[in-house]
């Protein structure tokens, strides 16, 4: 029985389809609620105080229907605000612009960023928590349905713009315009 080239094309067409729709079957992963509360962004930022030089002492608010905070994604919202958006002065902490100028670089940039924020990603390298992550009772609202709880955490500014310089997903501060 001799087959033509069209049906072994076919058969062998279909096989390699059928082999990378399982594959791809299994070896996606589903994104837990932690990632996509990570991803989602949902936090804001402000000064808590003045640092010592080269860091950022910020409380870093994480908006999140769970009334426990995850010590992990206030640090990773607290990195990802001094990168992305910069936070307001207050009480004697002068404003800070974010570190990123151009408003596109977390999309343009999307694989450095997803690796960047994974879980025990690089951002680690650059936060920490100031009082042990103790939340003070007044720092936690409810808003809604969801809760507000706010940390204070310490941000490496200094290491962290080398860092993204060197990676050449921020410009230099001396780079010239």
């Amino acid at each position: 029985m001799k087959m033509s080239i069209k049906s072994v094309l076919i058969i062998v067409l279909t096989t390699i389809t059928f082999v990378a729709k399982a594959q791809q079957k299994f070896t996606k992963v589903k994104p837990t609620e932690e990632d996509k509360q990570t991803y989602a962004w949902n936090y804001e930022i402000e000064c808590a105080g003045v640092g010592t030089d080269g860091m950022y002492l910020v409380k870093v608010y994480t908006i999140s229907s769970k009334s426990k905070l995850d010590l992990e994604q206030a640090k990773k919202n607290a990195v990802h605000g001094v990168i992305f958006k910069g936070f307001p002065g207050k009480d004697g902490c002068k404003s800070q612009k974010a570190i990123a100028t151009n408003p596109n670089i977390e999309y343009e940039k999307n694989d450095f960023f997803m690796n960047f924020f994974q879980d025990n990603g690089k951002y680690m390298k650059y936060v920490s928590l100031s009082n042990a992550g103790q939340i003070d009772a007044k720092d936690t609202k409810k808003v809604g349905k969801e809760f507000k709880i706010g940390v204070i955490v310490t941000v490496s500014k200094d290491a962290l713009r080398k860092d993204l310089e060197e990676a050449g997903i921020i410009r230099g501060l001396n780079s010239g315009f």
